[in-house]
């Protein structure tokens, strides 16, 4: 067997994931990317890119296979195939939610389900899951991703703690807004309500505003590959000014504080 570390790396024609795969390859890793579309994405200097769409279970199975087809067997999985989905809670249809869910959280389960057996076959393994500051604290008009992002922190923790003893790594990265292509593939809940229509423009807006003064992927790759590289990761990395001084003010400040905080960052006191 190779000692050169095999990367699998899911959502990389483009952002984090992009970014994520272009580093690993410069620094020596024998990196897998995966596109929905392969075909059309970009093509990144020593990266396989494979066909994977992470809601489908056969679609899951045939791109791990590939992987260890061609590389023998797989050191490092990397959750990072994601979107996100604006509206008001109330305007997003079950449907919508579902997806959304099925992408961001259960994409996660099938692909630790698909990969596990071979870690545990070869007594170790690093799984490394693309969280978000909005799984920390809430983010408004964009609740259901918040809420996908929720559901990956408590499965990562818990993952970790199961794992662990097989020697198995699992972190999680957290970062705060980002200057990426899904500033402007945000998807946008299909129903409209008249009454929430000031409040989520303004929330809207000041997440644009954050985004756009916020750091690009290329921090959440250069933190990948310290998780990578090292041999006792910890369970979370929180990732940008922003979202560090947000993690410790959720911890510190007593709710009331924290949410009329929140509620100003959104502009969600002003009047209609």
């Amino acid at each position: 067997m190779s000692s050169q570390k095999v990367v699998l790396i899911t959502g990389a024609s483009s952002g984090n994931g992009q970014a994520i795969a272009q580093l690993l390859s410069q620094e020596g890793y024998k990196v897998f990317g995966t596109s929905r579309n392969p075909s059309s994405a970009q093509p990144i200097p020593n990266v396989v890119m494979l066909a994977l769409d992470v809601r489908d279970d056969d679609s899951v199975a045939a791109c791990v296979g590939a992987v260890t087809d061609q590389a023998g067997h797989l050191d490092v999985l990397v959750n990072n195939a994601g979107y996100e989905l604006a509206g008001a809670l109330e305007e997003l249809s079950l449907d919508e939610a579902k997806a959304q869910f099925e992408t961001n959280f259960f994409g996660i389960v099938r692909m630790v389900k698909a990969v596990l057996p071979l870690m545990r076959q070869q007594e170790g393994g690093q799984i490394i899951n693309i969280s978000s500051l909005a799984g920390l604290s809430p983010v408004p008009f964009v609740g259901i991703y918040s809420a996908s992002k929720f559901a990956v922190e408590g499965y990562t923790e818990a993952l970790r703690l199961e794992v662990q003893p097989l020697g198995i790594q699992v972190s999680q990265i957290e970062a705060g807004f980002l200057k990426t292509p899904m500033m402007t593939n945000r998807q946008v809940a299909t129903e409209r309500i008249g009454e929430y229509e000031p409040w989520r423009q303004r929330a809207l807006e000041a997440i644009r505003s954050y985004e756009e003064k916020g750091p690009g992927s290329a921090l959440v790759a250069e933190t990948v590959l310290k998780v990578v590289a090292n041999d006792r990761p910890r369970l979370r990395y929180v990732i940008g000014r922003q979202a560090k001084r947000i993690s410790r003010l959720r911890r510190f400040l007593p709710e009331g504080m924290f949410e009329k905080g929140a509620r100003s960052s959104f502009h969600l006191d002003a009047e209609g």
